[in-house]
């Protein structure tokens, strides 16, 4: 039973730091006197979290995970996820667009979905669901998929994060009846015509089965992120939706606790406010250390001792 992580950290996952967003000093200075490191390349966000809270991260079985946080019950077949996504072709590549993070409508998804699961989804190999702005594929037979959700790749080349070698061809015959189902869909023609991006894709990731419920030892969690959800939910570890301040997550922990606040609707733009809440908890010992991992790749550690040093007023990781 793991019990290694630092029960007076809290771990919270902000937007993305640079390009502007931080432009108060006062909060610019403060971050530049904590230990800055920015990871090598992208990394999937529960696998970031439970890095930093040495817990074990699922090599499979994430996208049964989003569902078991969505729903609050195991899913007891092999589920991959298989979430809409415009392929944008280029000159000589295709840029992928995460539609899920753009907020598509569920009028839209819904008869995109349905018209999948009628033209492809015969009730035993393959069976087509949505679940908000989420997509689900079940197969009778376990597929090759992508490892990382679509939003990680949003508005990047998705090819080396594509299944390769013999176990691909399966995968890529079932996409390519999909983007052929998709095709012309009255839905697509319509978002065309309004200037919308169309949903000529699905991308499929972390297909597998979900791990078997256990007990395990880990820190409250805040978001309202599903696949973070399901993650605790299979510990048996007590999570919570997102209660609306850095404060509220603190009142409601005695050991730490990890924190997503969401970044989209009347949270959007929050960064600063959220950085200046966690500023006052550490001063006022709410909280003995700050792992803060920014959604550019940057993480900041923190602690009070650390404000002693007053030389430091800037970083270029903040630039």
């Amino acid at each position: 039973m793991n019990t290694s992580y630092d029960k007076s950290t809290a771990v919270v996952v902000l937007p993305p730091v640079a390009g502007g967003q931080l432009t108060d000093p006062g909060l610019r200075a403060w971050l530049a006197q904590a230990d800055l490191s920015v990871q090598a390349k992208p990394r999937e966000l529960l696998d970031r979290v439970v890095s930093v809270l040495r817990l074990p991260y699922p090599e499979t079985g994430l996208a049964a995970l989003r569902m078991w946080g969505q729903t609050g019950d195991r899913p007891a077949v092999w589920i991959a996820g298989a979430d809409p996504v415009y392929l944008e072709p280029r000159l000589d590549h295709l840029c992928l667009h995460a539609l899920e993070r753009h907020g598509v409508p569920p009028a839209d998804l819904r008869p995109l979905y349905d018209h999948l699961q009628a033209t492809l989804g015969d009730g035993r190999r393959f069976g087509f669901a949505r679940m908000g702005t989420c997509g689900y594929l079940r197969t009778d037979q376990a597929i090759a998929t992508a490892a990382v959700p679509a939003g990680m790749l949003d508005g990047h080349v998705p090819n080396d994060y594509l299944p390769a070698g013999e176990e691909a061809a399966s995968h890529r015959s079932l996409v390519s009846e999909i983007e052929m189902a998709l095709h012309e869909h009255p839905v697509n023609e319509r978002r065309i015509a309004a200037g919308r991006q169309p949903v000529n894709s699905l991308w499929l990731w972390g297909g597998g089965e979900a791990p078997e419920k256990t007990t395990r030892p880990q820190p409250p969690l805040f978001t309202d992120d599903p696949l973070l959800l399901g993650y605790w939910e299979s510990a048996t570890a007590v999570a919570e939706y997102w209660p609306g301040s850095m404060t509220a997550c603190a009142e409601a922990s005695v050991a730490g606790f990890v924190a997503v606040p969401p970044e989209h609707g009347k949270y959007r733009g929050q960064l600063q406010h959220w950085l200046a809440e966690l500023r006052d908890l550490l001063r006022a010992r709410a909280v003995g250390r700050l792992t803060l991992l920014f959604g550019d790749g940057l993480r900041a550690d923190i602690t009070r001792a650390q404000v002693l040093k007053f030389w430091r007023r800037d970083s270029e990781l903040l630039a």
